[in-house]
Parts: structure tokens; C-alpha cells; sequence
């Protein structure tokens, strides 16, 4: 029934306008802003992710955007540079990067925040 809607994903956030700066400026993804003061987040795969305002937000306590990279250690290094605290979580073995690898997969990961808290990552493998 569904197999052809183009479904969409959407999270909230505390402030619209640190969503646009960090999304927009910091990060470089195009956003644009809706007539309901919502925000869309055009990614380069073609897929729209909806950002919404909730005075009583809480983020999520797990990984609500993934973007894959093909140089994880660039990109980590780029998100440093753009002054994005890398983080790390109990349970995984993680470089003094803050990249969490698996040698025998070739997978990698780097959790990040937005603004709001909500917990997004940069990932390659093969």
C-alpha cells in the first residue's frame, strides 16, 4: 500500500533558528523554511528530512541522520574544525579521533549533536 509514497523522516529540535545556522552554515546541506516555521533538510541523495520546533524537546537518544563519507578521518576532521565536539559512547572502541572502526568490515562511525542534542553521525565502508 505504501511501497511507492514518497515517505519522509522528521525530528524535532528546541530552536528552529540554531537548526538553520547548524544545518545550513555549519554542516552546508541546503535548507529551506516552510509557511507552518518548520524547516526541510534537502540531502544529496534527493530525500527531504522535516525539522519541527517542540518547546518541550528532548533528544533522541539515538542516531537520527547518518551521512555517509568516503574519507571518515576528512570528514571528522572538518566537523573538528567547524568547532563539532566528536562523541563518544561507552561500548565501543573508539581512535583518538573519536572514530569508532571495524577492521575486519572496513565500516567506520562518528557520532556528532546538533544544536538541539539530537545525535547524528558520519559513516563509510566498503
Amino acid at each position: 500500500m505504501l511501497g511507492e509514497s514518497k515517505a519522509f523522516s522528521g525530528f524535532s529540535v528546541d530552536s528552529i533558528e540554531e537548526a538553520r545556522r547548524f544545518y545550513g552554515e555549519t554542516l552546508g546541506l541546503k535548507v529551506t523554511d516552510d509557511e507552518m516555521g518548520t524547516l526541510a533538510l534537502h540531502l544529496g541523495s534527493g530525500a527531504q528530512v522535516f525539522l519541527y520546533p517542540k518547546e518541550n524537546h528532548t533528544p533522541a537518544s539515538f542516531t537520527v541522520l547518518n551521512f555517509p563519507v568516503e574519507d571518515i578521518d576528512r570528514a571528522v576532521d572538518d566537523l573538528v574544525a567547524r568547532g563539532i565536539a566528536i562523541q563518544r559512547y561507552e561500548g565501543f572502541d573508539q581512535d583518538e579521533k573519536g572514530i569508532a572502526r571495524d577492521e575486519s568490515s572496513g565500516h567506520a562511525i562518528a557520532w556528532f549533536e546538533d544544536p538541539a542534542g539530537n545525535v547524528l553521525s558520519v559513516l563509510t565502508g566498503p
